[in-house]
């Protein structure tokens, strides 16, 4: 006969083999995030070399207010969102589509077209700024043979946030390009066959049977990159800095000088939690679009 300590074991082990997971989960996700919560609701000082918090949450709510740079920053970050990511998701489907269909070479192809996910964000932005260059780039200098003027397009505001967008565009397509292009080549081929046998052709496959199956993929794909999108610092900082002015400044720029430059912690703080609920409501609402397509 079993003790009875032991009936209890058995049905709670599951729970003990969940719980190294649950308290890591904690410790690097929980507590920093309440530790966040915590942080925009002081203004933090620093004097004699300490660190002096003071409970004043109105404080940064009127940072928040009359800060001129945050509006700018939001439109433009949801401006380069919506931008950047619909490029992204258009441009990575097609490749992902026109690749499945090569008969040789998808190999080296499919290598090709992810290499640019794989140069540092250093060497991106070094790049780029070489081919952006007004006197001497290679825009300008195709630009120059239609018969157009040099363009400036790191330092005119109509065009350095397209120029940032164009760059993040380059850099990230793999990233949805392989995402699309496993699910591509995992499609069921009886299907596929089956509509050849119909009599559809290449582009009624591909809207009425290839798309319908990718949704779920599709759906993955565009949320991973719409919260990596609304994160984008580094292409940003390296081409433009945010400027000319506000032209291209993003949230998370913006977010970066007020903690390293301007030291306010606790604005920070507070920018980080919009930050982070800027990017939750995106996703409820695209969700939300989705669905309703779906049963549209």
């Amino acid at each position: 006969m079993k003790p009875p300590s032991s009936g209890f074991l058995d049905r709670s082990f599951p729970y003990w083999t969940l719980l190294p997971a649950v308290i890591v989960f904690v410790v690097l996700s929980v507590y920093p995030m309440l530790n966040l919560v915590g942080m925009s609701l002081h203004v933090y000082r620093f004097e004699g070399g300490q660190e002096i918090a003071t409970f004043n949450p109105w404080q940064n709510f009127s940072y928040f207010s009359g800060d001129p740079i945050i509006r700018p920053a939001i439109v433009n970050t949801i401006v380069f969102v919506l931008v950047a990511v619909s490029a992204e998701m258009a441009i990575g489907l097609a490749l992902a589509i026109c690749v499945s269909r090569v008969s040789r070479g998808k190999g080296l192809i499919r290598t090709l077209i992810i290499l640019p996910i794989l140069v540092p964000p250093v060497a991106i932005g070094s790049m780029w700024r070489l081919m952006y260059n007004f006197d001497f780039g290679i825009l300008n200098q195709g630009a120059a043979l239609l018969g157009l003027g040099p363009i400036n397009w790191l330092g005119d505001p109509r065009f350095s946030l397209l120029s940032v967008i164009i760059v993040d565009v380059w850099h990230w397509v793999p990233f949805i390009f392989l995402i699309l292009f496993a699910a591509v080549e995992g499609l069921p081929g009886d299907v596929m066959e089956a509509a050849k046998i119909d009599g559809a052709t290449q582009g009624q496959t591909t809207r009425y049977v290839v798309l319908p199956l990718l949704k779920p993929a599709i759906v993955v794909a565009f949320t991973f990159r719409s919260i990596l999108a609304f994160k984008t610092f580094d292409e940003v900082f390296l081409l433009t800095s945010g400027g000319p002015g506000t032209s291209s400044e993003l949230i998370s720029l913006h977010l970066y000088k007020v903690f390293f430059q301007q030291n306010n912690l606790g604005y920070g703080a507070m920018l980080s939690i919009t930050v982070i609920l800027m990017v939750v409501s995106f996703l409820l609402v695209s969700r939300r679009v989705t669905a309703a397509q779906a049963q549209g």
